[in-house]
């Protein structure tokens, strides 16, 4: 079982895009709340500016708590286009991420100094995603981000990954590594490196490779202009965040469920702010998480996510799984609460279960109750999106409730 984690970068904003599967659960005994934010149980319609999400076992059949969404790829400028499903919707990370094996039309491949052609590592906590840059039109429902750079994941085309790139960790170019076809990144940043990418020499993190042949790449710097973009940014509207509303989960999890990515805040009747509570980030996407008498700065919301991690063992009482390594499995459902207060001092408590993930049975690909370890840090992945509204608005761009980045639910 893999969980990913991009690492993040300086306000383009880059947090994770963890990816885990597993197991069955016994029923449990109170349900997750809130206090302050607004909630959402019925999900609209799709629109022109909305797409429908599913949680389920996605296309490797095996999947939890993973919401998918099918996304439109063209030849940019033409009419030769292609629909992919199982596409991973992910807060945390920035850009479209396709496998290079599910995309079957032509598009032009990004090039550089001396029309090499141009790759991406892009690192995770425990490995990376590697694969050349190509320029697509995207198109999620009536919304179309034009002639954007996009990253095809796969070794097909430049099987020898550099030494800068590969000691990130395990490669992750399928979907039995991904869970999904791919990585819709729409979370508070704009491009997946920002400016120290068009930095030259040790100040530049080797994201982009040069790669004049196959067996030849090196690091290389890249405008903002060519780096992988969140799709959300370049919509002629709506473009200033996106809304991820999910039903609530039934206690002891369920086979699917189905919800709405709603794109813009405040541009349309189905996207308004309401009384839904902002909560201002730092520079890289955090908050403050209060939990057992602890503060953690390094706090996220994520549905790359897959459960709710935080701490360990040691300082929760709950031993982590056998089968389902990285996962909390209590011997009893455990009921928990922790305090999220932005950087504006904007605070609310939430309630939420730890419950056996080995126990989830074979058949559920949704399970509220799941929780995991993490030292240092605070991740609410999807299980906190279950029955909210919860809105990701983009870092410097205007809303009703001020400009990004923020989280608001």
């Amino acid at each position: 079982m893999t969980r990913l984690m991009f690492f993040g970068v300086m306000l383009m904003l880059a947090q994770a895009v963890p990816v885990q599967k597993c197991g069955e659960t016994s029923p449990t005994p109170t349900t997750p709340s809130s206090t302050g934010g607004t909630t959402t149980t019925t999900p609209p319609a799709a629109t022109g500016n909305a797409v429908t999400v599913t949680v389920n076992a996605g296309p490797t059949n095996n999947s939890l708590n993973q919401p998918f969404t099918s996304v439109t790829i063209c030849v940019p400028g033409t009419t030769n286009c292609q629909t992919i499903g199982g596409i991973l919707i992910d807060t945390g990370s920035y850009g479209l991420r396709i496998l290079s094996s599910a995309v079957t039309i032509p598009l032009p491949q990004q090039t550089g100094a001396a029309s090499a052609p141009v790759v991406e590592c892009l690192p995770f906590l425990d490995g990376f995603t590697w694969g050349p840059v190509h320029t697509a039109d995207v198109k999620l429902s009536g919304e179309q981000a034009s002639a954007i750079p996009i990253q095809l994941i796969g070794v097909d085309r430049f099987p020898t990954i550099p030494s800068g790139c590969s000691s990130q960790g395990s490669s992750e170019e399928t979907a039995n590594d991904l869970g999904s076809n791919g990585i819709l990144g729409v979370g508070l940043g704009t491009v997946d490196c920002g400016t120290s990418c068009t930095l030259s020499g040790s100040s530049n993190p080797g994201l982009y490779y040069s790669c004049p042949t196959a067996a030849t790449c090196t690091v290389t710097t890249a405008s903002i202009a060519t780096q992988v973009i969140n799709p959300v940014v370049r919509f002629a509207t709506d473009n200033n965040g996106v809304i991820l509303q999910l039903p609530g989960a039934p206690t002891g999890g369920t086979a699917t469920l189905t919800g709405s990515l709603i794109f813009g805040i405040g541009t349309q009747s189905n996207n308004q702010l309401g009384s839904a509570k902002v909560f201002t980030t730092d520079s890289r996407g955090n908050f403050t998480t209060a939990f057992n008498g602890q503060s953690y700065s390094k706090s996220f919301i994520d549905s790359g996510s897959n459960g709710i991690f935080f701490l360990d063992t040691a300082t929760t009482g709950m031993p982590e799984c056998t089968r389902s390594k990285g996962f909390y499995c209590p011997t009893s459902t455990r009921a928990f609460s922790a305090t999220q207060t932005g950087a504006n001092g904007a605070s609310a408590t939430v309630a939420f279960n730890a419950g056996d993930v080995d126990r989830v049975n074979s058949t559920f690909a949704v399970f509220g109750e799941t929780t995991g370890a993490q030292a240092n840090a605070f991740d609410w992945g999807l299980p906190f999106f279950y029955g909210r509204s919860v809105f990701i608005a983009i870092a410097g761009a205007p809303t009703p409730g001020g400009n990004g980045p923020y989280w608001a639910w």
